[in-house]
């Protein structure tokens, strides 16, 4: 029999659209298994090799469940609404809906060609009306409960893409979407509260089985610390700066304080002498972007106000100061200054002639001839130059001292501070859901569209193009913002913003399980079963955003009583990016079509098959770190495939399961329990060349299997070569591959007795012994010592490391 791989995948290609084998079984049917993939946005581009790692990846545990008799929900759809979408159709110049719809099936025939168990029953599409429905439900849901605001504070605006960003779409001061300096603008917008949920976002992760990384990127993005509030009383002013630090154990060493320029009580502090320049330089920083008023130059900028300060803890006036470097959205927007133990005040003391007073002694303090700080100290140390605090331990006793001694004063207070920041909700586009609000001109303000009427539609426009006015094209739509109050009556008009992309992706795997349900978003009984997910892949590029945004709704949803968990990913996995060569940049840099160096899959199918390219990105690496891709890989995968069904399928490689003998039965029960072992371990990588030794050792022993091990090891094919396996299933015992069930191993027969132990000399291999399993070190030493002889000759060993049934390492001199 010959392995024709074309006619071969296409025959189970056709099988399978007529009869799927990822076809769900109704809820509370038997154990569940929900493996989820990051669903992509279809761009113009197409799917590239990149994208087959993750989805391969995935389905090699969906179908590891399905053959161990699970209900699988392994459901594929699109993230279509949003920037990444819109921009392509402008770019080409196609209304966005048509061009996204022509990308999913682009897609989708794409997918097809993976062979992966999808469930296209359950797809779903973000930019679907009966999707979206439910993302503005949720989202009247959170404004009804107080979790939606409008606010008209600064926000981070994108020149190219014309709209407003949240913080965490801002990479080093730039559009992560398209790179450019993104400035401040005054744009009114709608916010989601997500600091509210700061603190049960950061315990949350604790009982998630992600990987350390992403827990800490989390971590790290919400950024909780614990400080102080600190009151400065301005002096001939009612009013006090309020400081919030992490660091009150210095407040000695403050000697003036520094403001953001946009803070709102910089005009009402500023005296007559000093108005116009501090009104030229708030001029000056509000034409600058935030990743150019936090670059590290060494030079600081600033100006005073001529204004004076308190400092609570000595009374001693402190001169305030406005600084390009302080910003009003994190923090108070106000820092008492400690030149001494910070490198911005340090800097901007020496710039502007400040005093400098050490309150932290340390003897990794620089210090010059002259007992001066020749740079800012940071670290810990004992106190000094600090009344009732000298000698102390600075940042255990000291800090503990002070927050007594503000409290008992009543000028400050204990405090516990967060870096994350409530969510920009709304978008100045036309390609995203509807905000659900309408805005009353009589009398009853911002109101919900009430749930009968959702979903709010994307009315179809000619024009779609950005304005840049900070209005949606949505604005110029009079018969579609026109409306009446759903409460009064009156005259009123429709919220022209969009939700982010974020929007449909934050809650997307709730509706899988249903996706035709009309009357609600979710069942009740769906959820219970089928939630949390149990394996989740995707990209690290999710780390942030989409996971803190998910992780987020399903909380909300928690809380309000719809959902009887708060943790939307049980199991998480990263699989790394593919890169190849650029002929651009001259880099192995990762796939882009703009760089030139995509690999698109629909050719490699088309001369190695399906199979080897599942194969072949699985074999590349460990799944979790970036790979380099290279072309000739697949010729070695094409060969081990071709040998594999050359053995499987030549009938004097086979006998009867009772005419097998017990080497052959012990190296396939080895093989499977080793094989299985490093699948649990997400090492497929390993796994492909643990079946490739089997094969190998087969022909070198000449191994006849029987008709229960030659199954076995077919079946556990199937997961990486699904076509393969399938026809040789059915030509060979006539069995379809839903009929069969993952394989089990005896762990006797499993229980290796002899193994092959490697031998190094200084890191080197000087090579191998044959021993027992379970051997110890005195047993192999003594055997090594006699095969490597030559290299110990005239050598001293200086230490001998070994490890049980794997190797034995001598360094020598």
């Amino acid at each position: 029999m010959s392995y024709d791989i074309q006619n071969i995948e296409k025959k189970w290609k056709v099988y399978w659209e007529k009869n799927s084998d990822a076809k769900v079984r109704p809820a509370g049917s038997n154990k569940k298994y929900y493996c989820l993939d990051m669903f992509p946005y279809p761009s113009g581009s197409g799917l590239h090799i990149g994208h087959w790692r993750g989805y391969v990846l995935s389905d090699i545990y969906a179908r590891i469940k399905w053959l161990e008799g699970y209900n699988v929900l392994h459901p594929m759809g699109w993230d279509a609404f949003g920037l990444p979408a819109e921009n392509y159709a402008i770019k080409e110049g196609i209304h966005p809906r048509i061009a996204t719809e022509q990308n999913i099936k682009t897609f989708k025939q794409q997918l097809k060609d993976i062979a992966a168990l999808y469930d296209w029953s359950k797809e779903i599409n973000t930019t679907d009306p009966e999707y979206y429905k439910w993302t503005q439900w949720i989202f009247v849901k959170m404004f009804k409960a107080g979790l939606a605001y409008r606010s008209d504070k600064p926000i981070n605006w994108c020149p190219s893409c014309l709209t407003g960003l949240a913080n965490e779409e801002v990479t080093n001061g730039t559009c992560e979407r398209c790179g450019t300096t993104v400035t401040q603008k005054n744009i009114p917008q709608w916010m989601l509260k997500i600091t509210e949920y700061a603190e049960k976002l950061l315990q949350g992760l604790d009982k998630l089985e992600w990987s350390e990384n992403v827990k800490q990127m989390q971590r790290n993005w919400i950024g909780k610390s614990e400080g102080a509030e600190v009151f400065f009383q301005i002096e001939g002013k009612k009013e006090s700066l309020t400081v919030y630090t992490t660091r009150p154990d210095t407040l000695f060493g403050s000697t003036f304080m520094v403001m953001a320029p946009d803070h709102e009580l910089v005009g009402h502090i500023t005296d007559q002498k000093h108005k116009a320049d501090v009104e030229e330089y708030v001029a000056m920083v509000a034409s600058m972007s935030a990743v150019e008023r936090m670059a590290k130059q060494k030079e600081k900028s600033g100006i005073f106000t001529g204004a004076y300060a308190t400092n609570p803890m000595n009374g001693k006036k402190l001169p305030i100061y406005i600084a390009s470097y302080v910003l009003k959205e994190y923090g108070t927007g106000v820092i008492m200054a400690v030149p001494a133990h910070d490198e911005r005040d340090f800097e901007f003391a020496k710039t502007f002639g400040l005093p400098i007073q050490q309150v932290i002694k340390s003897t990794e303090a620089r210090i010059d001839g002259n007992g001066q700080l020749t740079e800012a100290y940071v670290g810990d140390g004992i106190m000094i130059n600090s009344d009732f605090l000298n000698g102390l331990d600075a940042k255990t006793e000291g800090i503990e001292k002070v927050i007594a001694f503000l409290e008992a004063n009543k000028k400050g207070i204990r405090k516990t501070n967060y870096k994350l920041r409530d969510w920009v909700f709304s978008r100045q586009r036309y390609w995203g859901e509807p905000i659900p609000l309408i805005h009353c001109q009589n009398k009853c303000g911002i109101v919900p569209v009430p749930e009968k009427d959702l979903p709010v539609r994307l009315p179809d426009v000619e024009k779609y193009e950005p304005t840049g006015t900070g209005e949606s094209p949505l604005a110029a739509i009079d018969e579609w913002v026109n409306t009446i109050c759903p409460e009064c009556g009156g005259p009123a008009k429709r919220e022209t913003n969009t939700m982010p992309q974020w929007a449909g992706s934050s809650w997307y795997f709730l509706r899988y399980p249903n996706p035709q349900l009309h009357e609600k978003p979710f069942d009740e009984k769906d959820m219970e079963y089928w939630l949390p997910v149990d394996l989740y892949i995707g990209g690290i590029e999710h780390a942030i955003l989409h996971l803190l945004y998910a992780r987020f709704y399903v909380k909300v949803l928690h809380d309000l009583g719809y959902l009887k968990f708060d943790e939307p990913f049980t199991h998480l996995f990263n699989q790394g990016m593919v890169c190849k060569y650029s002929e651009k940049s001259g880099l192995v840099e990762k796939m882009s079509k703009s760089k030139g160096n995509v690999v698109s899959p629909t050719d490699i199918i088309k001369k190695y098959g399906s199979d080897a390219l599942r194969l072949y990105v699985m074999f590349m690496g460990p799944p979790e770190l970036d790979c380099e891709w290279q072309d000739s890989g697949l010729d070695g995968i094409k060969r081990f495939l071709n040998k594999f069904w050359n053995f499987i399928t030549d009938k004097n490689n086979r006998v009867e399961d009772n005419n097998e003998t017990v080497e052959t039965k012990k190296r396939i029960h080895q093989f499977l329990q080793e094989y299985q072992k490093r699948l649990t371990a997400f090492k497929p990588n390993t796994a492909i060349s643990c079946l490739m030794e089997l094969i190998n050792d087969c022909f070198a022993k000449n191994l006849k299997l029987g008709t229960t091990s030659a199954e076995s090891v077919i079946v556990s094919l199937s997961v990486l070569a699904p076509h393969m396996a399938s026809e040789l299933l059915e030509q060979l015992f006539g069995k379809k591959l839903k009929s069969c069930t993952w394989p089990t191993f005896d762990p006797k027969l499993a229980q290796q007795t002899e193994i092959t132990l490697v031998i190094q000399v200084n890191g080197k291999v000087r090579g191998k012994i044959t021993c027992s399993s379970g051997s110890t070190q005195e047993q192999v030493q003594k055997d090594a010592e006699v095969v490597i002889h030559k290299w110990l000759d005239g050598k001293t060993v200086v230490k001998v490391i070994f490890v049980p049934d794997k190797l034995i390492s001598f360094v020598v001199k």
